[in-house]
């Protein structure tokens, strides 16, 4: 075959029409085909704009909005499904995870939460690399909390039902002072946790690693000195545990390490059963055990066989 111009142009216009057609007219005539999923709904105007807000600031550039098959070990609930995303244009899927996935942020903090995190996120995350966005003002900060608790549509509505229901019990339970706080508070962890000393002796390594654990995680809320006066605190209702009142009331590893496992839904505590693993949690509660409230059952009885590398 000649490559004369007439084959040149005919040539690079097929190869043209093949690409448009396999990248253009196939895509568009599968996904016109997509039909809404089980948990997907409109958002509301405030959602809208703070999708917007999220576009305009770039967060998609350092948050997925997409779990995989392949992501199951990021402690994923679900796996992502195009009827997820029929009405949102442009989809914002991303590709970098700088920060954690958002796919289904949804009710997983309350909204005050949020607000502490938008301002500056060390105030909630100390380790935090996120710019600061105190300067999009009150309503720019509403509008993109409504948005990021919009992120798993029906799942995240049920999720902030139950954040709603136990802010009203958590709140009610702080107004009623700290004695009824605190047995609110242990009263809402299982009775076999109370009842668990903590399993490890205290040590120089261990307090070593709590306190490396609570700078990391803990200070921006509770503060340095465990009086709950961390930087995010003029912004959490309730706000964060003084830790200090603790002394006398009945205190165990079991109710710290659980609380920090778990977190208290409807407060600013989140859970960190997917971030840290079992000896970390309870180092970081022996920590505030010996340094806070003063006094620990570490290494106490009930306990059961040694593990070989304890001293």
């Amino acid at each position: 075959m000649n490559m004369t111009p007439r084959a040149v142009v005919i040539g690079s216009l097929m190869i043209l029409a093949a690409v448009v057609f396999s990248v253009v007219i196939m895509p568009y005539v599968n996904t016109s085909k997509t039909v809404p999923s089980e948990i997907f709904r409109s958002r509301a105007p405030e959602e809208a704009a703070g999708r917007a807000i999220y576009i305009a600031n770039g967060c998609v550039y350092c948050h997925t909005q997409s779990i995989r098959t392949i992501d199951w070990g990021l402690g994923a609930e679900r796996i992502a499904q195009a009827g997820d995303y029929i009405q949102d244009h442009p989809i914002l899927l991303g590709s970098q995870r700088t920060g954690p996935d958002l796919s289904q942020a949804g009710g997983e903090h309350p909204n005050d939460w949020h607000t502490a995190h938008f301002i500056n996120p060390r105030f909630t995350r100390p380790l935090s690399i996120m710019p600061a966005f105190a300067f999009l003002g009150e309503q720019g900060i509403e509008n993109l909390t409504a948005y990021v608790q919009s992120l798993g549509l029906m799942q995240a509505d049920k999720r902030m039902v139950r954040q709603n229901y136990w802010k009203t019990a958590s709140t009610d339970a702080y107004e009623r002072g700290p004695e009824a706080n605190v047995q609110w508070l242990h009263n809402m962890v299982p009775k076999g946790w109370r009842e668990v000393p903590n399993p490890y002796p205290t040590t120089a390594a261990g307090l070593a690693r709590g306190h490396k654990i609570y700078q990391d995680s803990c200070l921006g809320c509770h503060g340095p000195v465990g009086d709950g006066m961390g930087p995010a605190q003029p912004y959490i209702y309730p706000p964060p545990l003084n830790f200090t009142i603790l002394k006398d009331r009945g205190i165990s590893g079991g109710i710290l390490y659980y609380q920090i496992m778990n977190g208290i839904t409807g407060t600013a505590m989140p859970y960190f059963k997917r971030e840290l693993e079992s000896e970390k949690i309870w180092d970081v509660g022996n920590y505030v055990a010996v340094y806070f409230i003063n006094q620990t059952d570490a290494n106490a009885e009930p306990k059961g066989i040694d593990a070989a590398y304890e001293p």
